[in-house]
């Protein structure tokens, strides 16, 4: 197994377990962190050996975004050109099932990586949110086309044009995640989880997995394309630039008046 800055990687059987490891940022992603992330869970995926992985968090945080550092200076054309937050769609496509375990923040591309995921178990602590709006731009990696899935059309439209915050209750009770389970149990259930649909035939549980999908995503690429196209237009805007310089320096933005 690679070696990785800010991934743990674990076998428990034939459940394996990728722990983002960057808590002196919440464990908000860089392009290294994306890279990292969705590298070891294709690398489990191609292991005979893995049924089912579970994805979590370190420190306080399941992840808190994207790091601002790494997208701030984005404009179109960088963000056009490189299909900038298209990597991580890998994990979607896994064919092996993937748990994300949450605690804490689960925010911007935090959300959108549990979005992605195939189950989602939540400790009491885990709270989610779309609050790109506030930067001036929206969410780049699945976000609104997956989010309107999971809540409709009118749940997800509050939540991405506010950016407001979904507690683990609200989000299991509008059928957004799996389960919520007590303050720290998040990772304990989902290896009890995994290793469940690990111990059943492989074959089934790829093919149900791919039927599922096939039921619960048609059409999702147009709607991702989309909503991409978007996202990296919106790095061409005043708003984009002032939004994420006035959150870096942790003062109120100044947005355009049209």
């Amino acid at each position: 197994m690679t070696d990785y800055e800010y991934m743990t990687v674990e076998r428990r059987g034939g459940v394996g377990v990728v722990t983002i490891n960057r808590p002196e940022a919440l464990n908000a992603l860089n392009e290294q962190v994306a890279w990292e992330v969705t590298d070891a869970l294709m690398a489990f995926d191609a292991d005979h050996g893995i049924g089912c992985m579970v994805l979590a968090g370190g420190g306080r945080a399941f992840c808190a975004g994207a790091d601002l550092k790494w997208i701030a200076s984005e404009d179109f054309e960088s963000a056009f050109l490189t299909d900038l937050g298209a990597y991580m769609d890998k994990i979607a496509e896994l064919r092996k099932p993937v748990i994300a375990a949450v605690h804490g923040a689960a925010l911007g591309a935090g959300t959108e990586i549990a979005l992605m995921c195939d189950i989602v178990v939540a400790d009491a602590t885990a709270i989610f949110a779309l609050p790109e709006v506030a930067l001036g731009v929206i969410p780049g990696a699945g976000g609104p086309a997956r989010l309107t899935r999971a809540l409709g059309k009118a749940k997800a439209m509050y939540y991405v044009l506010s950016g407001a915050t979904i507690t683990a209750a609200e989000a299991e009770r509008t059928l957004m995640i799996t389960k919520v389970v007590e303050d720290g149990r998040h990772l304990e259930e989902s290896i009890e989880i995994a290793t469940r649909i690990a111990n059943n035939p492989r074959l089934s549980v790829i093919a149900g997995k791919e039927a599922v999908n096939q039921q619960a995503e048609t059409p999702l690429i147009p709607g991702l394309k989309l909503e991409r196209r978007l996202f990296h237009g919106l790095f061409g805007t005043d708003d984009q630039r002032e939004g994420m310089a006035a959150f870096a320096e942790k003062r109120k933005a100044n947005f355009k008046k049209y």
